[in-house]
Formats: structure tokens, sequence, C-alpha cells
């Protein structure tokens, strides 16, 4: 499930400037097939949790973003998001990310998107996890502020 191509580990690799820690797969796409955001499997291969189920690795998309971000974003969105809504979206998350769990041993990650329970942590986790399909107040509001569309991506999920 979580065996990327050999391509797209080379990508991936050098879009983050060094080895990834765990397995994934690539779970949206540019139309041009370049990875946009990564499925990590939960534990990385040392068997550490890895709080961050989607992962936004383009290189674009994350610049565009750490602009926002370092604009005050993270708490500019958290001030204008329902935090029930925020919550639900932290829940989900989590449910989808431990679904996923099989180390019965291991320590299970926690947390919601970016490994947080509540509030805004990281837009770049918010936004991937809205890009993946999921219900994400916050990465619909970033989606919208930096003009993206997910129809500009193709999903293989």
């Amino acid at each position: 499930m979580f065996e990327a191509s050999s391509e797209d580990v080379a990508r991936v690799e050098g879009y983050l400037g060094r080895p990834t820690g765990g397995r994934f797969r690539v779970v949206v796409r540019r139309l041009n097939g370049s990875p946009v955001v990564i499925e990590n499997e939960p534990h990385l291969r040392d068997g550490t949790p890895m709080p961050t189920l989607y992962w936004l690795v383009d290189p674009e998309v994350v610049e565009v973003v750490s602009r926002l971000e370092g604009a005050g974003g993270v708490h500019r969105f958290e001030e204008i998001v329902d935090p029930d809504v925020l919550r639900a979206t932290h829940e989900e998350y989590a449910r989808r990310r431990q679904a996923l769990v099989s180390r019965h041993d291991a320590v299970a990650p926690s947390g919601g998107v970016a490994g947080t329970r509540r509030g805004v942590k990281c837009l770049h986790a918010h936004l991937a996890n809205f890009l993946v399909g999921a219900a994400d107040p916050v990465g619909e509001r970033v989606a919208l502020e930096i003009s993206l569309e997910r129809e500009d991506f193709r999903r293989d999920v």
C-alpha cells in the first residue's frame, strides 16, 4: 500500500533534499504527474510514530503556503474557522491515520492534522488534507487564498 515508485521516491527526496524516514505513496499529483501530496505510513522505518498522514511536497505550493504562514496565517485562520468544525477535522484525520496502523506493539501516532488535537499548527498539512478530498475548513480557506483549485490536480487515492 505504501510502496511509491522509484521515480516518485527520487522526486520526493529531491524536493525534501534528504531521504524520507518512512514509506509513503503519492496521493495527489499535478496534471503532469509530479507529486503534490504524499500519504505517509503511520510509523517511520525505525518505529517512530509519524503524526503527519498527508504531507504537501510540491515545492511551488510549499513556498506559497510558507509565505502565508510567515505573514501570520496560522493565527489568522485559527481565529476565523469554527472551532467545532476544526475539532471534527482533527478527529477524522486521526481516525483515518489510526485505521492504517498495523503495529500492535508500537506507540501509535496521536493528534489530528499535523499532530495537534486542537487549533491550527501547520497550513501545509491542512492544505494537503483538503487536496486529498477531506472536509478541512482551514485547507479550503488556504486554497482559496492562494487561488488553488482541486481541479488543477488529480487524486491517486
